[in-house]
């Protein structure tokens, strides 16, 4: 496919990478396909017990932080358990859970049959900047 300036695409029409593994998540490669190289972003699917995040930080051994990637997960539909530092949290279809702590082990199952992950995730230091001025946000809290 040569790279274009956009696409538009359903998630059936995104290949799944192939695996011999029955118990394995289905991967769609948004970032391979799409041609996108700023960040990582793919999507996960499975049944109830299906790993999709298997438990990790983005730290080496010395629990450096390694690149410190920050992470964004969208629960598009089922339900997911998440392992964040011990502590076990669910979320439900249009969930977000956000990890901008590089040290954080993560780790996430799949809690439903027909379970959709959307992953997005890029280092600190990729050189975003936002578009978006100070004082639109004076009036929308952070998370706490």
């Amino acid at each position: 496919m040569p790279r274009g300036r956009f696409w538009v695409k359903r998630l059936d029409e995104i290949p799944l990478v192939p695996t011999d593994d029955p118990d394995d998540f289905d991967w769609y490669p948004i970032q391979h396909h799409l041609w996108i190289n700023a960040f990582g972003v793919n999507v996960y699917g499975g049944d109830a017990g299906t790993a999709f995040v298997h438990e990790h930080s983005e730290t080496d051994e010395a629990n450096e932080p390694t690149g410190a990637q920050e992470e964004l997960y969208v629960v598009l539909k089922g339900a997911v358990r998440f392992t964040l530092a011990g502590s076990e949290v669910e979320a439900a279809a249009i969930s977000f859970v956000a990890i901008p702590d590089p040290t954080l082990t993560r780790t996430s199952v799949a809690v439903e049959d027909g379970t959709l992950m959307l992953a997005v995730g890029a280092p600190v230091s990729s050189g975003f900047e936002t578009t978006f001025r100070p004082e639109n946000f004076e009036q929308v809290p952070r998370a706490n």
